[in-house]
């Protein structure tokens, strides 16, 4: 094999080995998001009580769950669900409930 053909192979394995981060950390969205939907419902639309996630403004989001961390924003059950999560996943969790309709 020639160097040409070693690059080339090397770039095509740091392609594939990077596609597969960011598909991991899609399907670690999708899975702390999957959480969510046991009470705001399948696919972040609500089926009772709690409000729908589906279609909400990302930075509307973000800033309710860091409110909810913190405390200035009232709750039992979504403190504690906040409190488990990084800021990072907050905005994840933002973009991917803003995405769906």
């Amino acid at each position: 094999m020639n160097k040409k053909n070693i690059t080339l192979l090397l770039a095509g394995v740091a392609g594939l080995s990077l596609s597969g981060i960011a598909g991991a950390a899609d399907r670690h969205t999708q899975t702390i998001a999957a959480t969510c939907m046991t009470c705001h419902g399948p696919g972040g639309h609500s089926l009772g009580a709690a409000p729908s996630l589906a279609g909400l403004e990302k930075s509307y989001f973000v800033q309710t769950m860091k409110d909810f961390k913190s405390g200035a924003r009232p709750a039992s059950i979504m403190k504690r669900h906040a409190s488990g999560y990084t800021e990072a996943e907050f905005e994840a969790m933002g973009a991917y409930f803003a995405s769906l309709k």
